[in-house]
């Protein structure tokens, strides 16, 4: 699991990126935002936060390379 933790930069690109979603979430009103835009908004803070990034995860294991 060591393997798939993110650097201090892609941390740093999460937490700038998940803040600005929530500040356009907070500012158009929590009711009238989609539900859908919640997803991206927690998952960049939840990388941020604990270094585990689940796109990169989902990312390796579709387009693993096959060892011949």
């Amino acid at each position: 699991m060591n393997n798939l933790r993110i650097q201090a930069p892609m941390r740093f690109f999460f937490t700038v990126t998940g803040t600005m979603i929530w500040i356009g979430i907070w500012l158009t009103g929590f009711a009238v935002v989609n539900w859908i835009l919640y997803l991206p908004a927690v998952f960049f803070i939840f990388a941020a936060v604990t270094g585990i990034c689940p796109g990169i995860i989902v990312s390796n294991w579709l387009f693993q390379q096959k060892r011949t």
